[in-house]
């Protein structure tokens, strides 16, 4: 990420790059953030549900990201990097912890936990790194991160709609200042030729953190199974969950998923993906987290009609995985496969007619989609030799 030696700290090319055990307990974390995602959104389906949803996915995915981002530059293994790490861990069990009041009586502390996440990240790489380069980027994060406080803070402390468009802006204000290489007063953005990074330690995070948020699809099910009255469709609907849970992650690592580390490796552009890897990812978490919620009502009520709200997350939670999906296979072969296209628009047109449905008829139907996407992908690969990445970017 420098060209300034931070001693001991920045990785310098020096042969394989795998996670470390740390970063694999930091992980954990996660998995209760996103299971009570799934389960705010299961008991609220309705415009504010999905909208308070997608808030507090985008608000647990950038602490993910950016952080995975950090151990990327870095050695996760050093002191100031281990200490940073937890200070991470610690702050995320507090967001996971107030994530069903978060937009009730536990916002402040929500909002509190976010901040200091992301601003003490900064001030542990600003202390901590040496080199005018390597401090300007801790520098350009803290500016960033204390900008987007404000907007957090302040809607921890307001009530209703305000506290809504408060944390929308500030995400913008997160999202897209990284996007635009955080452009700062006087210091100027991150040049795209500093962002190196290792690419096979890169691709490993991204390919681990997909893997637990169907870790999430199968823990939130499996729960909400063990408390449900056991019926044979109940069990039916578990069984659908699950066999969506392997298609999801059958269709993310074909080709595309399994060549990530080469598409960088290989790209015209390295920090291309690296400002892009974020955004294709959040949408196929989101489609996952969609699919738990969705899944976990129709274990409890399989029997019952699909609502027009039912029927959006358990075929949008597909369909939104499907369009990140395309984008990364864009992004690695700088072409679409036509079955994700085929696959959204019977989503798409299926959804109408669900709802005179059963919700277990819904749930099949979404796996009977995907299943149909794994099955054209083997037939394309059948008898081929591997396809090469040719990166868009």
């Amino acid at each position: 990420m420098t060209t300034d030696q931070a001693v001991g700290l920045t990785r310098e090319g020096e042969g394989p790059q795998r996670a470390t055990l740390l970063e694999l307990f930091l992980d954990l974390v996660f998995v209760a953030a996103l299971a009570l995602t799934s389960r705010t959104l299961a008991r609220s389906l309705d415009w504010v549900g999905v909208f308070q949803a997608v808030v507090l996915l985008m608000a647990i995915w950038w602490v993910w990201s950016i952080t995975a981002l950090a151990t990327d530059f870095y050695h996760a293994q050093r002191p100031p990097i281990f200490i940073m790490t937890l200070w991470v861990m610690i702050g995320t069990i507090l967001m996971a912890g107030s994530l069903p009041g978060a937009f009730a009586d536990r916002a402040l502390l929500f909002a509190s936990a976010y901040v200091a996440i992301h601003v003490g990240r900064g001030i542990f790489l600003a202390s901590a790194l040496h080199g005018r380069v390597a401090q300007l980027h801790a520098s350009r994060f803290i500016f960033w991160f204390v900008v987007s406080a404000v907007p957090w803070l302040a809607g921890g402390m307001v009530t209703g709609l305000a506290r809504g468009l408060l944390w929308t802006a500030a995400l913008a204000v997160d999202y897209g200042s990284a996007w635009l290489r955080y452009p700062t007063p006087k210091l100027g953005r991150i040049p795209v030729s500093q962002y190196r990074v290792a690419a096979d330690h890169l691709a490993e995070r991204y390919q681990q953190f997909f893997t637990l948020a169907l870790g999430d699809l199968v823990l939130v099910t499996t729960l909400t199974y063990a408390d449900a009255d056991v019926t044979a469709g109940s069990t039916a609907a578990l069984v659908v969950a699950f066999l969506a849970t392997v298609l999801l992650w059958q269709i993310y690592v074909h080709r595309a998923g399994a060549l990530l580390q080469a598409a960088i490796e290989s790209s015209r552009d390295p920090g291309g993906f690296v400002r892009s890897a974020p955004y294709t990812h959040l949408l196929m978490v989101a489609g996952v987290v969609a699919a738990a919620a969705g899944f976990e009502i129709v274990i409890v009520h399989p029997a019952e009609h699909t609502t027009p709200w039912l029927a959006g997350i358990i075929l949008g939670g597909p369909a939104l995985f499907l369009v990140g999906r395309a984008r990364f296979e864009y992004e690695v072969f700088s072409r679409v496969s036509p079955s994700r296209l085929v696959a959204l628009l019977v989503l798409v047109v299926a959804a109408p007619a669900l709802m005179l449905a059963p919700s277990l008829v819904a749930g099949i139907t979404a796996a009977l989609v995907l299943a149909g996407v794994a099955v054209a992908d083997g037939i394309r690969a059948y008898g081929n030799p591997p396809e090469p990445p040719a990166p868009s970017m």
